[in-house]
């Protein structure tokens, strides 16, 4: 019998728009019916569905690696965790595309969830809203399967964990810096996006280098920049086979190994955080034998 296989548009390159929304279980609600529905009727072509700890722990099945959100501190910054039972990223064309997408998920998930947070998301130009090349160190071609799902022949396999976050940057503080402090904010030139050689070690590509960790941190980064009236940001989404590469480099961020904070805190914050079980997808729908269904 052959392994399930991984949600479809996980490894998919970054669509031109997206939504990105977390749920949570309404009270008096039955887990196991809500998660039948929503396999039957999430369309998994469409985008990725993401289950959380506290939603999974309803169920005789364990998830081994799954666990909620760290909320972490350092020196001028912190990291807050906002655990929700569910998230869900919608990818579309346009943005019609994506209202109807939204709305046929809500119409059947309002029976069993309520929507704690919605955020569309965009394409600009494969750069942050910063200006700077967002993924340069994603994994390429078969990597990818290697980096961003548990492998064949573990009872997981073809799941994937994410890590998502919504950051808010401060791009008036930023821009009002000239541009060779810019660099050093984030270790690269914005202009060529070659590493500075002479990189402060606040760096953000100091800090997070995948390589400089035992073991590598390798992840696959699919993040989208946001906007609304008032702020703008990236909405962080990060998949892997595991949690653990993430934690590390998010703990390295605030400063746990050294003291040092990643000068990322100095014009973005992180204003949410969870985890996620992606499980995998098994004769066209959501697979969910490791949560204990037959």
């Amino acid at each position: 019998m052959n392994e399930p296989s991984f949600q479809p548009t996980i490894p998919l390159s970054l669509p031109p728009f997206g939504q990105s929304m977390t749920f949570r279980l309404s009270p008096g609600r039955n887990p196991k019916l809500a998660l039948e529905r929503l396999s039957l009727g999430f369309d998994h072509t469409e985008g990725v569905i993401g289950i959380g700890a506290p939603f999974a722990r309803a169920f005789p099945g364990t998830i081994p690696g799954l666990r909620t959100f760290p909320s972490l501190s350092g020196v001028n910054c912190t990291v807050p965790a906002t655990q929700k039972d569910l998230w869900v990223f919608l990818r579309g064309n346009d943005r019609g595309e994506i209202f109807d997408r939204s709305r046929i998920l809500r119409s059947f998930l309002e029976k069993d969830f309520a929507l704690e947070d919605a955020m569309d998301t965009f394409f600009y130009h494969g750069r942050d809203l910063s200006g700077y090349e967002d993924g340069t160190e994603n994994p390429k071609g078969d990597e990818i399967a290697k980096v961003a799902f548990v492998p064949p022949g573990n009872p997981l396999a073809g799941s994937s964990f994410v890590a998502v976050q919504r950051w808010i940057h401060d791009l008036k503080w930023f821009q009002s810096h000239p541009r060779h402090e810019q660099d050093n904010i984030i270790g690269r030139k914005q202009k060529t996006n070659e590493e500075l050689d002479q990189a402060p070690d606040s760096a953000h590509v100091k800090r997070t280098a995948q390589e400089s960790f035992n073991p590598p941190a390798f992840m696959l980064r699919r993040s989208m920049p946001w906007a609304t009236v008032d702020e703008q940001g990236l909405e962080f989404i990060v998949y892997g086979h595991s949690l653990d590469p993430f934690e590390r480099v998010l703990r390295r961020m605030v400063g746990e190994e050294d003291g040092i904070p990643d000068a990322l805190f100095s014009f973005s914050r992180p204003v949410t955080g969870g985890y996620y079980w992606c499980p995998p997808v098994k004769n066209g729908k959501i697979d969910l034998t490791a949560l204990g269904f037959a």
